[in-house]
């Protein structure tokens, strides 16, 4: 196992488009965009960090289903090893709690965003699929 950061986003749908988020100006990366979601606590499953993640940076409360694809990615200054999880909203509507800006988006529109490198990626194998 490496010592990867553990990290589980969401591949939120509506529709035929699903959920992007602009990562703030303080934080890695400021300015791109990322599916939602966030590090695993310790002890906590994907679908458990996504859940509480989105509620916390997005006000929304969603259900969890499979995990779509993975990628483990290395930055400068760290490695995460990103999960991404289907999820449809149960509940809320997305507030910008964290974000700069958030998005619904097709496939073919996400591909012409400015996505974190490891977001990208991820792209990439879902829309292989």
């Amino acid at each position: 196992m490496s010592d990867a950061i553990q990290v589980a986003a969401g591949f939120v749908r509506r529709g035929e488009t699903f959920l992007l988020c602009q990562r703030p100006p303080h934080m890695n990366g400021a300015g791109q965009w990322e599916f939602p979601g966030g590090k695993l606590e310790p002890g906590e499953t994907a679908a458990q960090a996504l859940e509480r993640e989105l509620m916390e940076e997005l006000r929304i409360r969603v259900q969890v289903f499979e995990q779509l694809a993975e990628t483990e990615y290395a930055y400068p200054k760290f490695t995460i090893r990103l999960m991404l999880l289907s999820a449809e909203i149960e509940r809320g509507e997305p507030e910008l709690v964290e974000h700069t800006a958030l998005r619904w988006v097709t496939p073919a529109q996400a591909q012409g965003m400015e996505l974190c490198p490891a977001d990208r990626i991820l792209l990439r194998q879902i829309m292989e699929e």
